[in-house]
């Protein structure tokens, strides 16, 4: 039996689920996988943490060095999150020749590149499949068992504090803030929530998620981002009659413009499989070409699910003899000549504010098309405000990202005939 020694670096949420398993499990991988796993060191400062979770004092350490001078331990596991101490630490245990498994999406979108160049270097192995969507198999979907596709979309639904905030907000009509501050008192969204919000944490997901399917480097910079802050349960529920859900999508695709990855608030129809995942639910949806259309489905984060990915990389990584490293150039900026379309297309939903008069609907829709854009439905809401204004709907054919926006400066200066423009979704 293979004895393997695990050091956790950090006992938060997911350290803790780590540990937990690690514990709970120990037999259950002696006599299903012939590997006598044990944590031997963990690196961790909250005493209070430590005892509730009885973790032995003796293997207990504030010092990094002790545990890559530790012969007992084979893999480092990086559960402390952020860039700085947890970038040093890896690069650290690397050197010294731990293989380092992390759940730390936002380290890898940044410096995956670093990262895997040092563990190349010293033949130690780097994985990751807890950094995207939680408890929910997608990373090694993607590399171990996509081998006879080539990918040309994926699509998901890959952070739950903004899936349970919409979901919340199209079940009981309530309004953002109202629902982001219950999230926050039930601990499914932080103190701070720029990072899910505003679509920070689902584009560091979707550059590792979608550099895997495409089998080139996604730089984080090359992501398209745009957060549910300013989304409205007007629109919501406008989306709901016109036989849409809105989700905050992280979308990836194989064009012949180039790659195109893009974070933004999404309609898509009621009957597709993504608008069924509610709560803080996660899903990804992936179109192979010769699979067709795949969807894994489950919890996205939580100490338990995100720590049965971390000990599944666990338990892949000692089985394995050579390490895996991705088949394509992995560094900063990428493979130079590889193409990113920043000019997506699809469809749009425009909410506006219009004077109610003659003439207006002609200049909107001669705006539009001048930018080539063409109207699939227009619909006009209610009776005409104090202010003479009424809200008008315009869904739009397949069309260009640049050609709707340059649609919308023009429509801005008729200021004659539109009040305001009060919302932008992009549909798929």
């Amino acid at each position: 039996m293979k004895k393997v020694g695990i050091a956790i670096l950090g006992l938060g949420t997911v350290g803790g689920g780590t540990y937990q398993i690690l514990t709970s499990k120990k037999q259950y991988f002696a006599k299903y996988h012939n590997l006598d796993v044990s944590v031997e060191s963990v690196l961790e400062i909250n005493e209070a943490r430590l005892k509730q979770l009885g973790v032995d004092p003796a293997i207990v350490t504030k010092n990094i060095a002790e545990v890559v001078s530790n012969p007992n331990v084979d893999i480092v596991v990086e559960l402390i999150g952020g860039i700085e101490a947890a970038k040093s630490f890896i690069i650290t245990a690397l050197k010294h020749g731990k293989t380092v498994v992390t759940a730390n999406k936002e380290l890898i979108a940044k410096y995956w590149h670093e990262i895997e160049e040092t563990a190349k270097a010293n033949h130690t192995g780097f994985y990751f499949e807890a950094s995207c969507v939680g408890g929910v198999p997608i990373i090694r979907t993607l590399t171990e068992s996509m081998q006879a596709n080539e990918i040309i979309s994926i699509k998901g639904i890959i952070n739950g504090t903004t899936n349970y905030i919409l979901t919340k907000m199209a079940d009981e009509g309530r309004d953002f803030e109202e629902v982001l501050k219950a999230a926050q008192k039930k601990g499914y969204a932080e103190a701070d929530p720029t990072a899910d919000v505003e679509g920070f944490d689902a584009a560091y997901k979707l550059s590792i998620l979608s550099s895997l399917a495409f089998n080139v480097k996604v730089p984080l910079d090359k992501v398209y981002r745009e957060g549910i802050s300013k989304v409205t349960k007007e629109d919501i529920f406008l989306g709901k009659e016109l036989g849409y859900t809105l989700k905050l999508l992280a979308i990836g695709k194989k064009t012949p413009a180039g790659s195109e990855v893009r974070v933004h608030p999404t309609f898509i129809k009621n009957e597709h499989p993504l608008a069924s995942v509610k709560g803080s639910f996660n899903a990804v949806y992936l179109v192979g070409d010769n699979v067709g259309e795949i969807m894994l489905y489950g919890k996205g984060a939580g100490a338990l699910p995100t720590g049965s990915a971390v000990v599944s990389d666990i338990i892949f990584a000692a089985g394995k003899a050579d390490h895996f490293y991705v088949p394509f150039i992995n560094s900063k900026d990428g493979e130079k000549g590889v193409r990113f379309n920043d000019d997506f297309s699809c469809e749009y939903y425009l909410r506006m504010s219009v004077i109610d008069k003659p003439g207006v609907l002609a200049k909107i829709a001669g705006a539009m098309g001048s930018n080539n854009v063409s109207l699939r439905e227009v619909i006009q809401r209610g009776t005409a405000q104090q202010d003479g204004s009424v809200t008008l709907i315009l869904l739009t054919h397949i069309t260009n990202e640049k050609s709707i926006k340059a649609a919308i400066r023009e429509i801005e200066k008729l200021t004659d005939a539109v009040v305001s423009i009060d919302a932008m979704i992009r549909v798929e």
